[in-house]
């Protein structure tokens, strides 16, 4: 398999792809396809100044102005799409449809930001003086320091950078290690619109950090990046958000999902089998809002899981770059042991397990493929509540709908959440206080898939970032609270007199 063509035409030189020191390998099949050059932690705070530099100018273009940067960066992500989609399926292993909807959603959250640019809108507050008038006004904050993690390589890189640029910031970009190459190739497509931008455009103004962990903690450190959007697990948001308190920073965390679905009795099966076999196994199930719970009633469960079991053994695993293709490798060994010890967790604890054998193991030696695996569980217990970054479905019945739901809560995570019903009465409840307690809550579609329009972000163990669509726009920016007097006396507020002879 060819490499080199895609990374050229992407503006990738063979001297920055080769000779350095963190090899990247394709999950695809275990190739070395670069060897790209890291920073070291020590040259981080001379990066971070020149970012805080830049933002000293960037931060008085005007916001609609600012916009016209992002719809450049649209337009020529418009122009990469087929090989930025290659690129991200080559690198983590999704499928090439996946890839391609990946830089869509990049393309479209530009198109939010754009809009966004004439409307970072504030309030014109009553004040209960006389003579005076309050409102609310939001000003840019500084640097935004952005971690992504390899699975949206590039997608989670855009929400953040989109709407931090309108907001008039500057951003430093850490990825995984895993994807250097989409991020290198992600600089390159920004370059390309910020030469067509001209020269409002401050020299620093976005940066990419390759490297390790000490690398992304120096970053994270700094008392010059007053925001840091971290994506990965919940293991790092412990280290992270900490660390950004404890200077009294800001940090927009996005970590891990153990997502369900409830399937009611008044339920659309078909529906609900091509949801369930789209958001479980989907990007390998190594998606932060892969389903990983099915939540079923006890009337209709020998009905489903037979269509469920049967779909599963179905489902092409292979090559994400061919046609037909719907199930990818894992991103690397790690991933698939991790896989094979909780589908081991969960037999042991009386689940039974249809599917989970790697495939494809003579074909790509080099390559973790698997059967994505169906458990059948008496319970919801310890193995259940844990997730895995890998295609596990458990399957659990459930009495009542109030039991469904309490049974949907009673995990640490908060991302993502949906029920299958056609009983308005469900329904609603699902969506009001005492339904679920997720970021995201769905009725009659999967857990996944989620669109840049709404807010992305969860709750508890999945940290209560708010990233992409609706508000989010604000964690990128300061609010400020402004009372003006334009009377010719001095009234205090709440009545207080305080005369002076």
């Amino acid at each position: 398999m060819s490499y080199s063509d895609i990374l050229e035409r992407l503006g990738l030189s063979q001297a920055e792809t080769t000779g350095g020191s963190l090899k990247v390998t394709s999950p695809v099949d275990g190739a070395e396809i670069a060897a790209v050059a890291e920073i070291k932690a020590a040259d981080v705070p001379a990066v971070i100044a020149s970012a805080k530099s830049a933002f000293n100018s960037w931060k008085a273009v005007p916001a609609p102005r600012r916009g016209e940067l992002v719809r450049l960066l649209g337009e020529e992500l418009r122009a990469a799409k087929e090989d930025l989609g290659r690129l991200v399926t080559l690198e983590c292993g999704k499928i090439y449809e996946e890839g391609l909807g990946e830089v869509q959603e990049m393309i479209d959250i530009c198109d939010f930001a754009v809009g966004l640019s004439r409307q970072l809108y504030g309030l014109t507050i009553a004040s209960e003086r006389p003579g005076h008038h309050m409102r609310e006004s939001w000003h840019p904050m500084g640097v935004c320091g952005v971690i992504s993690a390899f699975n949206f390589p590039v997608a989670v890189w855009s929400w953040n950078t989109a709407l931090a640029l309108v907001c008039g910031n500057s951003v430093i970009w850490k990825p995984s290690e895993k994807t250097p190459l989409t991020a290198l190739a992600c600089q390159k497509i920004l370059e390309k619109a910020l030469a067509r931008f001209g020269d409002d455009a401050p020299e620093g103004l976005h940066h990419v950090l390759i490297g390790g962990r000490d690398v992304g903690d120096a970053m994270v450190s700094s008392e010059d990046v007053p925001i840091v959007s971290a994506t990965g697990s919940t293991a790092m948001g412990r280290q992270v958000g900490p660390k950004v308190a404890a200077r009294f920073g800001r940090s927009i965390l996005e970590l891990g999902g153990n997502n369900a679905m409830i399937v009611t009795p008044s339920a659309d099966l078909d529906m609900a089998v091509r949801a369930i076999l789209f958001s479980a196994v989907g990007t390998a199930g190594q998606r932060c809002t892969t389903l990983r719970r099915l939540i079923v009633h006890k009337d209709i469960y020998e009905q489903l899981m037979p269509r469920v079991i049967a779909a599963y053994a179905s489902v092409k695993v292979g090559n994400p770059l061919e046609k037909g293709t719907l199930v990818g490798p894992l991103i690397d060994q790690a991933s698939f042991d991790g896989m094979q010890s909780a589908l081991a967790a969960a037999k042991a604890s009386g689940g039974k397990v249809h599917g989970g054998e790697r495939e494809l193991a003579e074909q790509f030696p080099g390559g973790y493929y698997v059967r994505p695996a169906v458990v059948e569980m008496p319970v919801q217990n310890k193995v259940v509540e844990t997730e895995t970054f890998a295609p596990i479905l458990y399957a659990m019945k459930y009495d009542s709908f109030d039991a469904a739901v309490e049974m949907q809560n009673a995990v640490p995570q908060g991302l993502s959440s949906c029920v299958f019903t056609t009983d308005v009465r469900e329904a609603e409840q699902f969506l009001s206080d005492v339904g679920s307690d997720c970021g995201i809550a769905n009725v009659n579609i999967g857990p996944s898939g989620a669109e840049i329009g709404g807010a992305f972000g969860g709750e508890k163990e999945t940290g209560g970032g708010r990233e992409s669509g609706s508000d989010a726009w604000k964690a990128y920016m300061r609010r400020q609270t402004n009372t003006v007097n334009y009377s010719r006396s001095l009234p205090l507020a709440q009545g207080i007199t305080f005369d002076i002879d």
